[in-house]
């Protein structure tokens, strides 16, 4: 009798132990266009997608597009064209307004006040940090960028959100 108490008790431990597992997690360092840090990403694995704690100093006051790109690479000597266009595991359009539906990577805009401080959190509930098709962890990786201005939600490929101001490749 007592092997099976123990049984149950090891078992019970073992889904406790399960359900108490962390939640998967990723980090950027953003980089200016001069290549020094300006700032930080974190991402953790929600039950619904993707949270992004955003920490961005030195940026222009005011709107800011942020999107994910699909290449985990930001190199400034490309003025971080080198991140490649959104990230959209399936073909989409750019954009909120968009009738087909967003990019994954599309996220709304966010401000930086009148010092350029821009903190943030994000719900991205298109991505994961889990493997599979909507994984920022796919073979060439993916990038968080910050855009010279707002995102008009609906001009293709990119909401004329201007140049790219800074960027971050996402690591575990």
């Amino acid at each position: 009798m007592r092997t099976i108490y123990l049984a149950l008790a090891l078992g019970a431990l073992g889904i406790a132990a399960a359900q108490a597992a962390p939640a998967p997690t990723a980090s950027a360092r953003i980089d200016g266009l001069d290549g020094k840090q300006i700032g930080t990403a974190k991402f953790t694995q929600a039950g619904h997608g993707v949270l992004i704690e955003l920490d961005v100093h030195g940026l222009k006051p005011g709107a800011h597009g942020v999107h994910i790109h699909a290449v985990g690479l930001c190199d400034a000597k490309t003025k971080f064209e080198s991140a490649g266009g959104h990230f959209s595991p399936t073909p989409k359009n750019h954009g909120f307004m968009d009738k087909h539906g967003a990019h994954a990577g599309d996220m709304t805009n966010q401000f930086a006040d009148a010092n350029g401080n821009l903190r943030a959190s994000i719900i991205n509930p298109n991505v994961t940090l889990r493997r599979g098709e909507r994984s920022l962890f796919d073979k060439d990786g993916s990038s968080i960028v910050i855009h010279a201005t707002a995102d008009d939600y609906r001009s293709q490929p990119a909401g004329n959100a201007g140049g790219r101001v800074a960027c971050g490749v996402i690591r575990h």
